[in-house]
């Protein structure tokens, strides 16, 4: 008897799931992967085959699940991929003790509508909405999947359904990129062919009010660059005896902030600008000492630029933002000239350089062993997480090399997600076509094929890149590659398959509004999905 196919069951199976506050870090998100794995492992299929139901463990305790229902007369492979981690709920305010239950928080807002934004009051007047903490992101997807898991077991689809679900989307993808060679065992294990992988992201509103329905042929590409600023310290009491770094950082902010260089354009699809996620001087104590370094990091979202390409432009604003700081310090000693005769005035130049520039610099000086040595100790002596430890690596190579400084130092951060698309793909295309027309005749849903899912996804970890680009301008000047940080690149290409996102109805992710509209989402989403599915494999065999 199958207990995930009706409106009304998936509705339920998803107040279970998010009833789990798996808040990305917190003790929840181990636990939900085990009820998950709790539901499975009473159905007949996995009584039988136990094997294919498995927890995964990754390096910190987390666990993420994969779940085989296989057809014994096909090799050919559909992934089913989501995340089951959440954001917080500070943003939720008085209702916070009702974020993780949608039926009461749903009642509750029902109530007091008219605190609600306009467009929500909307909404429930004119749907039928559910709200809380991962209804819309991602555990919707979840419920979907597992729905399309329990057809699978009743012999609906011609071919296997390897469900993957995992922790940490939300932050860093530890949890996806733990979850690339169990992909590659299962997959050498089990003789199977991926022949592509089912996002079930909710769609995203372009604007406020969209009325749109979309699915995705690919997602968005997101670097972390970081800039390294190494100045000079002095005494507050000879301030043109050095360079304070936070000046330094300044510039960094001018020439970098909402940046329209950086804007990308891909048919109607437009990237935002690049906008500072985090910067700070690196002094640890007041002293009247200026601060000698600082680091700043950048959100930069990308189409179908190269890594490289992407490098020249920072470089190239790195170079003009050391030329404004030095005409800034150069135009501050001329007007204090002119009060202090028996001034001396400095000079200076500002480098600007990559961390393989740096690191290379050091390796001469000190030898490839020493520094070898050094970073062992501070992976060995680590407390912080990926981007802190990532700056600790390079100030520590910059210490070594101070004598160079002034300097401005470019390198990268986890996370990082590649850009990924299908939407040229002979299977992709053909599948698209026939979904659009489905949709359209059978529950008159226009759906729009987008080619860049636009809120990030693991998608980029399994998907064909969008240009024939390389990664290593990336993975030279990625610090922390090696050393408790691992992107599996030759694993990426050797399990690398056609991906596609058809997910529900959803709005305000991320927000205390978020909701799921279930009428699309659990009455004809399903039969969209299924309809999916049944195409992948059906063309995927011509």
């Amino acid at each position: 008897m199958q207990k995930w196919q009706s409106k009304e069951e998936l509705t339920d199976l998803l107040y279970s799931l998010v009833q789990y506050p798996s808040i990305t870090g917190t003790e929840a998100e181990i636990d939900l992967p085990e009820y998950v794995y709790s539901l499975l492992e009473t159905l007949p299929y996995f009584q039988q085959h136990s094997e294919h139901l498995e927890l995964h463990p990754l390096h910190d305790g987390r666990q993420l699940l994969t779940a085989l229902v296989k057809n014994n007369n096909s090799k050919n492979t559909v992934v089913l991929l989501s995340h089951f981690d959440v954001v917080g709920i500070e943003d939720y305010g008085p209702y916070r003790n009702l974020a993780f239950h949608p039926e009461e928080l749903t009642k509750a807002f029902l109530k007091n509508k008219k605190e609600l934004p306009p467009l929500v009051q909307r909404d429930l007047e004119q749907g039928e909405w559910i709200f809380g903490r991962g209804t819309m992101d991602m555990k919707a997807g979840l419920a979907l999947h597992l729905s399309m898991l329990e057809q699978a077991m009743q012999g609906e689809f011609d071919g296997n359904l390897l469900l993957v679900t995992v922790p940490d989307e939300e932050v860093n993808s530890h949890g996806m990129i733990t979850a690339l060679p169990v992909l590659q065992k299962i997959k050498r294990k089990e003789s199977l062919s991926y022949i592509a992988c089912l996002n079930g992201e909710p769609m995203f509103s372009k604007y406020p009010g969209d009325p749109s329905y979309y699915i995705y042929t690919g997602s968005i590409g997101k670097l972390l660059p970081g800039f390294f600023c190494y100045g000079k310290e002095t005494h507050v009491g000879e301030p043109f005896a050095g360079l304070n770094a936070n000046l330094m950082i300044s510039y960094l902010a001018q020439k970098l902030e909402l940046s329209e260089t950086f804007i990308e354009a891909v048919g109607e699809e437009v990237t935002p600008p690049p906008v500072s996620l985090m910067q700070r001087d690196l002094k640890e104590e007041y002293s009247v000492q200026t601060p000698t370094s600082a680091v700043t990091m950048y959100n930069l979202l990308y189409l179908k630029q190269t890594v490289e390409e992407i490098n020249q432009k920072l470089m190239h604003a790195a170079t003009e933002a050391a030329k404004n700081i030095e005409q800034h310090f150069n135009q501050k000693v001329e007007s204090y000239a002119q009060y202090a005769s028996a001034f001396s005035k400095p000079t200076f130049s500002v480098k600007v350089m990559t961390y393989q520039e740096l690191i290379d610099i050091a390796k001469a000086r000190y030898g490839e062993t020493e520094i070898k040595r050094r970073h062992d100790l501070l992976v060995n002596q680590r407390t912080q997480g990926d981007r802190d430890f990532s700056t600790i690596l390079v100030q520590d190579v910059a210490s070594l090399c101070k004598d160079l400084a002034p300097m401005i130092i470019l390198f990268y951060s986890p996370p990082f997600y590649p850009s990924v698309s299908s939407h040229q793909d002979p299977l992709i295309e053909i599948v698209v076509k026939e979904l659009t027309q489905y949709a359209k005749e059978s529950y008159d849903v226009e759906l729009e094929a987008v080619e860049f899912f636009p809120g990030l996804s693991d998608l980029s970890f399994i998907g064909p890149s969008s240009t024939a680009q390389s990664l290593d301008p990336l993975m030279k000047d990625l610090p922390i590659q090696g050393k408790g940080y691992e992107l599996p690149v030759e694993i990426m290409k050797e399990i690398s398959m056609p991906i596609l996102n058809v997910g529900p109805l959803g709005k305000d992710p991320h927000q205390w509004t978020e909701r799921l509209e279930l009428t699309y989402s659990f009455e004809k989403l399903p039969f969209l999905l299924k309809k999916t599915i049944a195409s992948l494999f059906r063309y995927s065999k011509s």
